[in-house]
């Protein structure tokens, strides 16, 4: 019989973000997002740069929070995310999520005629700040519609 259920675990260098009883989550994978439901496969695997969403056992709303890179093991009634960052919507600043996207954007486009700006790195960090004004702007809107 498959569990009802999964423990979900979020740890990061820093602390221990999240330990919960959910019924699914959706992690952001190094190839795209993984979805996991009680008796899923055993796995680990590489995280990205992404929105991580979960929801509560007896909640029908999601929760949604940034991840930046990391692994996850997968097991049938536990998942275990160990991520670089981790950050729930009301922690992340969005004016310095903002400010973060502006630098990144004028570095990539600098790096077309300068050999120094490091592409890799600037798209990088394009994408972390993308992700968290996304995640950022659920909990705005949670307001809005509540």
């Amino acid at each position: 019989m498959l569990p009802e259920s999964i423990e979900l675990i979020i740890v990061t260098p820093e602390r221990q973000l999240l330990r919960e009883t959910v019924v699914e989550v959706t992690l952001p994978g190094a190839e795209g997002c993984l979805g996991i439901l009680p008796g899923h496969a055993p796995l680990i695997t590489e995280l990205g740069i992404g929105e991580l969403t979960y929801r509560a056992k007896g909640v029908g709303e999601a929760v949604h929070l940034a991840i930046i890179s990391g692994f996850a093991e997968v097991l049938g009634d536990k998942v275990t995310v160990l991520a670089e960052t981790a950050e729930r919507p009301e922690e992340i600043d969005i004016a310095r999520a903002e400010e973060a996207k502006k630098r990144a954007e004028q570095r990539l486009a600098a790096a077309a005629s300068d050999p120094t700006v490091d592409w890799d790195r600037a798209a990088i960090a394009l994408q972390r700040s993308l992700v968290r004004i996304q995640v950022a702007g659920k909990r705005r809107s949670a307001r809005v519609s509540s």
